[in-house]
């Protein structure tokens, strides 16, 4: 016989059976939720999901790279040129800007907003490890500037298609820029996304990713220009300064992979030994700046 509760002595206890169970559904492990992070984050770079104001930027970026394209097409049809005005890697280099400010911009939000909020542990909390973050994270950034850059290509492509031009020429080249453009994709985005997992300040980050890209550039620009001289070709000599630039390196390796590009400013990677030296040196820096964003994660 139970007593009343008021009878009842303090430190007796009820339990009562709510009817909750444990979890015994599918369980989709690392990989799936490797993908899922991907995925977040490459449509964050975007701005997909997220706010209006987000998505600003990113779509302005998409519509520089893709207008000048469809110009080049419809000029190209109406005087019936023969071929496009400027090849795919070219115009790659020449929006080279442009994609940089996306770069600069969105990196930050992958990596660095993270760090500010302190969401990083949250996601170690679950299977993923610290590589599973880092990949995903790294994938997604450069994901997000491949597609960026492949857009106009595609514009490009089909637009010289419709106008008549030769399929085969066009397919090489389409093929050239392609490869262009995961070079760019992984050469400089490997750099911008060590800034900025270095920072949990997006503003600085911006700011360090943009101000290293165009010093860099400029610095390359200076010195060739000074050795090419008046109506010069650049000695070889000088082509190895292009080492300093992310950008500029990818321009030269595709230069001279392809044998693209006329005239006495054409950058070029010298000769087989350039050629050698220049992949070197894009796949260590795709390499060591890996390896410095998993050091980065291990120590949080």
């Amino acid at each position: 016989m139970s007593l009343p509760p008021e009878t009842r002595p303090a430190d007796s206890g009820v339990i009562h059976d709510i009817g909750y169970r444990g979890y015994t559904g599918p369980r989709l492990g690392r990989a799936y939720a490797t993908r899922s992070l991907f995925t977040q984050s490459l449509r964050a770079a975007y701005g997909l999901g997220r706010s209006g104001k987000s998505k600003v930027l990113p779509m302005l970026v998409l519509g520089a790279v893709i207008a000048p394209a469809a110009i080049i097409v419809a000029i190209t049809v109406a005087t019936k040129r023969e071929d496009l005005p400027v090849d795919y890697p070219q115009y790659l280099s020449v929006v080279g800007l442009v994609v940089s400010i996306f770069l600069a911009s969105q990196a930050p939000v992958l990596l660095s907003r993270d760090l500010r909020y302190h969401t990083v542990p949250l996601y170690f909390s679950r299977p993923i490890t610290r590589a599973d973050y880092v990949r995903a994270k790294f994938a997604a950034m450069a994901t997000a500037q491949l597609l960026l850059m492949a857009a106009p290509l595609l514009v490009l492509y089909v637009g010289a298609l419709l106008g008549g031009l030769d399929f085969g020429h066009e397919s090489a080249h389409l093929v050239y820029g392609l490869v262009a453009a995961v070079l760019y994709a992984l050469v400089p985005t490997s750099v911008a996304v060590v800034i900025a997992a270095a920072t949990p300040r997006r503003g600085f980050g911006v700011a360090a990713i943009m101000g290293y890209l165009a010093v860099s550039t400029a610095v390359v620009g200076i010195v060739v220009g000074i050795s090419r001289g008046v109506s010069s070709a650049v000695p070889d000599s000088a082509q190895w300064i292009v080492l300093l630039s992310p950008g500029a390196l990818v321009e030269s390796l595709t230069n001279q992979l392809f044998d693209l590009g006329s005239g006495p400013e054409r950058m070029h990677a010298p000769g087989a030994l350039g050629v050698a030296v220049f992949t070197a040196v894009a796949v260590a820096m795709v390499a060591g700046s890996y390896a410095l964003l998993l050091r980065r994660y291990r120590r949080i």
